[in-house]
C-alpha cells in the first residue's frame, strides 16, 4: 500500500502546494459541437481555490505514479474508473522540488455529467467548451497550464 503524502509543502519558487510528493489530475476531453470540451468540476468552497472550476486531481502518495494517481483521484471525486477512459498525453508543470502533473484522457464511452458521483471535493462537474473557459472562473494552476495544454488537446484531435 501508497503512503498518503497529503499536506502542504513549498516548492523551489516558494509558491505553497498541496501534495508532498507532487500532485495530478485527469483532463478529461471530448469533442463537442464547438471544438474541444472539457470535463471539469466545480471546487467546494472549503477546498484550496474553492470555487474555481478544475479537473479531478490531488495529492500523489509517495512512489505512485502520476497517471495512476490521476486515475485514483478521478475516480475518488467523480466516480469514474480506468475503463471509463483512454488515457493519452501528459503535461508536467515543475515548480521545482514540486510538479503537477496533467494526464489527458478520452471518454471509453458517453459520460454524462448526471451520471457521475460527486465527493464533497466539488459542487458540480461540467462538460466546458474549450474556447469557453475565459467565461468561468479557472482554478489558477489551470489557467496558468492552458498554453501548454492547448496544442496537446490540438494534437488528440487529429
Amino acid at each position: 500500500m501508497l503512503a498518503s503524502t497529503d499536506g502542504w509543502t513549498f516548492c523551489a519558487q516558494g509558491h505553497r502546494h498541496w501534495g508532498r510528493a507532487g500532485a495530478a489530475g485527469l483532463l478529461l476531453h471530448r469533442d463537442g459541437p464547438e471544438g474541444p470540451e472539457l470535463l471539469l468540476q466545480h471546487r467546494a468552497e472549503w477546498s484550496h481555490h474553492g470555487g474555481t472550476w478544475g479537473t479531478p486531481g490531488g495529492a500523489l502518495h509517495e512512489g505512485e505514479e502520476p497517471a495512476d494517481g490521476a486515475l485514483r483521484e478521478v475516480c475518488e471525486e467523480l466516480g469514474l474508473t480506468a475503463g471509463d477512459v483512454v488515457l493519452g498525453a501528459r503535461s508536467v508543470d515543475d515548480h521545482g522540488g514540486w510538479a503537477y502533473t496533467t494526464v489527458l484522457a478520452t471518454p471509453a464511452r458517453p459520460i454524462e455529467v448526471a451520471d457521475l458521483r460527486l465527493d464533497g471535493e466539488s459542487t458540480g462537474a461540467a462538460w466546458l467548451p474549450l474556447r469557453g473557459l475565459d467565461q468561468v472562473d479557472l482554478h489558477p494552476g489551470l489557467a496558468a497550464s492552458l498554453t501548454r495544454l492547448r496544442p496537446l488537446l490540438e494534437q488528440a484531435r487529429r
